[in-house]
């Protein structure tokens, strides 16, 4: 007797058409409406289509008080030099070029300009620091000095915790802290610092991550 042959079934190969590029989500007038409100008021951000910004963070002003009352503090030293330089020179029985008043007074004046642009400069990159949450991600520009700027962006979905912490008594009375993000994956931490109202940007932004990640619109 011949024993039976097996027959070997080949398998079967199906072959599905994918489009050439994804679909675009459907997006709702509103997102729409507000998309292109916050590139009105952002122009500065890189909004992806139907990305609109939630909550601008910000700093709170605690953090200008050193710079600023420092360099107050020197331009009123200067200036009170300049203007009572005569009786200056009198008390301390200065001579020589030093005793003219008007030769005294250009290095003075150079050095309340320095001090002024030096006060300027810590202003603009104090405020220029920004910390933005949008539908989709969380955007964080940053301003290193007067001619240098970055800015990060990090997916909601990448999120794995967001925290504040406030030290000492200052930081409560006046509602200011720091906030941390970590990421997964990379375990990359984000902070940013003199953060007005930490707490609730905080809550808003748990809210929004977990909304983003469950497939719910992402609300206020």
């Amino acid at each position: 007797m011949s024993e039976p042959v097996e027959q070997q079934s080949n398998p079967t190969v199906v072959h599905v058409a994918r489009p050439l590029e994804p679909e675009k989500p459907v997006l709702s007038a509103e997102a729409l409406r507000r998309h292109e409100r916050s590139k009105d008021v952002y122009p500065f951000l890189n909004l992806s289509e139907g990305e609109y910004v939630i909550s601008a963070v910000r700093r709170h002003p605690i953090g200008l008080v050193v710079p600023l009352g420092l360099g107050t503090l020197l331009i009123g030293i200067a200036l009170s030099i300049l203007f009572n330089y005569g009786a200056i020179v009198e008390t301390f029985s200065i001579t020589g070029g030093f005793a003219d008043a008007g030769a005294a007074a250009m290095p003075i004046w150079a050095f309340v300009a320095a001090i002024a642009f030096g006060m300027f400069v810590s202003w603009y990159v104090y405020t220029s620091n920004k910390f933005f949450l949008t539908n989709e991600s969380v955007i964080q520009e940053i301003q290193v000095s007067l001619f240098s700027r970055q800015e990060q962006t990090v997916s909601l979905s990448n999120i794995e915790d967001a925290s504040f912490t406030q030290h000492g008594i200052l930081q409560q009375i006046l509602n200011y802290g720091d906030i941390r993000l970590s990421t997964e994956g990379d375990e990359t931490t984000y902070r940013f610092s003199y953060v007005a109202a930490p707490k609730e940007h905080i809550a808003r932004l748990n809210n929004a991550v977990e909304a983003f990640k469950n497939g719910r619109p992402v609300d206020d």
